[in-house]
C-alpha cells in the first residue's frame, strides 16, 4: 500500500486551533453572496462566504453569519432574504457590504424583490427566500430559507470566489465539461 506524506500542522485533540483551521479551511474555495433584507428602518445586508443548498424537497438554502452580525439578525426578523451571488467583476459591492459602510447600497444599483429583499443589479444569481428557521452553530447562527423564487443572469457571468484568503476569479482556461450522468452517485 502506498502512503502519502502530506504535511500537516499538529492539531491537539480534536479542537482545530482558529488560525489552523482558517488556513485549512481556506484551501476550499467558496462563492462570495451578499444576503439582503429589508426592515423598517430600510434594506440590510451583509456579505457571505458560507451559502449552500440544502434540500431539493422541498427547496432549501442555508447560510451562516456571526453571531454578532446586526445585519444579519435583522434579515431574520424580517422573515424573508435574497442571496446575491456576486459576479467576478464586484469586488467593490463585497467590499462594501463586509465592511461597516454607513450606507452598503451606495455601490451598485438594486431594486426590490417580490418579497421586498433587496436584489443586487449585476449578480450571477439570486435566490428569494422565506426564513424557515435560524439556530446556533458555534460562533455563526445559520440561517435556513425556503426558496420562492430564483434566477440567474444570462450569459457568461462568472462568480467572484474567495478562495486562500483572497477574492479570486474562475480560470477560463481550466473549464473542462462534466457530464451529469458521473454524478448519480450523489442521489444514493
Amino acid at each position: 500500500m502506498r502512503t502519502s506524506h502530506l504535511s500537516s500542522p499538529e492539531l491537539p485533540g480534536t479542537t482545530a486551533a482558529p488560525a489552523a483551521f482558517r488556513h485549512v479551511l481556506g484551501h476550499v474555495p467558496t462563492s462570495v453572496s451578499v444576503v439582503t433584507g429589508t426592515t423598517p428602518l430600510g434594506p440590510v445586508g451583509v456579505t457571505l462566504g458560507s451559502f449552500t443548498s440544502v434540500s431539493l424537497d422541498p427547496p432549501l438554502v442555508v447560510f451562516y453569519c456571526g453571531r454578532q452580525s446586526s445585519s444579519a439578525e435583522a434579515i431574520i426578523g424580517s422573515g424573508h432574504f435574497c442571496v446575491n451571488v456576486l459576479a467576478e467583476d464586484q469586488q467593490r459591492v463585497c467590499a462594501a457590504f463586509a465592511g461597516p459602510a454607513s450606507d452598503r447600497f451606495a455601490t451598485g444599483d438594486w431594486d426590490l424583490t417580490a418579497h421586498a429583499a433587496p436584489r443586487l443589479g449585476g449578480a450571477v444569481a439570486w435566490i428569494e427566500c422565506d426564513v424557515e428557521q435560524s439556530f446556533p452553530a458555534g460562533d455563526h447562527m445559520a440561517v435556513v430559507g425556503r426558496v420562492r423564487r430564483l434566477s440567474a443572469a444570462t450569459g457568461r457571468r462568472k462568480p467572484l470566489i474567495f478562495h486562500r484568503d483572497q477574492l479570486v476569479r474562475l480560470d477560463r482556461t481550466c473549464g473542462v465539461h462534466v457530464p451529469t450522468h458521473s454524478f448519480d452517485w450523489w442521489d444514493m
